[in-house]
């Protein structure tokens, strides 16, 4: 394989994020039966990719975006020792290059600009049946806190 580029994402990219968006939405449905059925959207991509408080990066192989990730500055709760922390989300990667450690390039660039911006700590937030997920920010190093319980009423 051809080496993997890693960049901020700009608003060229915006068609592909899309897909990638309804891929993201595709896993997670059979995941959550919480979740509307019909369109869906979960994120503003574009306002993503210009506000300065959102890292978003893309994955490219000879100029194919293969993978996105995002990294988002959030104020945490006033009894935590971190004023702030970064929120992990939007983990992507094309179906034909998984496998390939990719998501770890992405979480590496998303640690490394988190540390460029004095933050301390990461979060995110992934399903419990997600097992492929869960062992891939295991081995890089997150660890399970706490478990978010639902009911239908």
């Amino acid at each position: 394989m051809n080496p993997i580029s890693i960049r901020k994402a700009d608003l060229n990219d915006l068609q592909i994020l899309l897909d990638f968006e309804q891929g993201v939405i595709k896993a997670e449905r059979p995941l959550d039966p919480f979740l509307n059925s019909g369109p869906l959207s979960y994120y503003d991509l574009p306002e993503m990719i210009t506000s300065r408080h959102f890292h978003l990066i893309v994955a490219v192989v000879e100029d194919e975006v293969i993978a996105s990730g995002y990294v988002r500055i959030e104020t945490s709760r006033q009894y935590h020792k971190n004023p702030q922390h970064g929120y992990i989300g939007f983990m992507y990667v094309k179906e034909s290059f998984r496998g390939k450690k990719i998501s770890t390039l992405i979480l590496e660039s998303l640690k490394k600009w988190s540390t460029q911006k004095n933050l301390k700590e990461l979060r995110l937030d992934v399903y419990s049946k997600n097992t492929p997920a869960i062992k891939a920010y295991e081995r890089f190093g997150f660890s399970k806190s706490l478990v978010n319980m639902r009911i239908d009423i």
